[in-house]
């Protein structure tokens, strides 16, 4: 949540940054079309790498957001009416406010005295 409102403030900024020098600039346009017909390779390759890299590190982001999410942990349940304490293996996606499902498929509705540890698997 934090990446995504930095990135906005960037945004934001860059936009702003970017309408001042526009207007505020008095360069004659004969001498900008000139210098962009000389080289349009070049800001071609720059444009192409910079949508290249933002495709890769969105995807990036994707892949690592899914795999975060389909992490199996244990979540341990306790119980301080009951005296009780249970453990199951769930998905961290499938940890909600007031109920989780574990792997096999089981809801639990928790209760607001029931206490959640929450610990990685250990693989074997």
């Amino acid at each position: 949540m934090l990446t995504k409102i930095l990135i906005t403030i960037l945004v934001i900024i860059g936009a702003i940054v970017y309408l001042r020098r526009g207007r505020g600039s008095n360069v004659n346009r004969n001498t900008v079309m000139a210098d962009m017909q000389s080289s349009p390779f070049f800001s071609r390759v720059i444009i192409y790498t910079m949508i290249a890299v933002s495709m890769l590190a969105s995807a990036s982001y994707w892949s690592w957001s899914w795999y975060d999410d389909n992490t199996v942990v244990d979540v341990t349940i306790s119980s301080p009416i009951e005296a009780m304490s249970a453990s199951y293996k769930v998905r961290k996606k499938d940890i909600e406010d007031q109920r989780i499902t574990t792997v096999d498929g089981i809801q639990i509705r928790l209760s607001n005295q029931e206490r959640l540890t929450v610990k990685a698997v250990e693989t074997q």
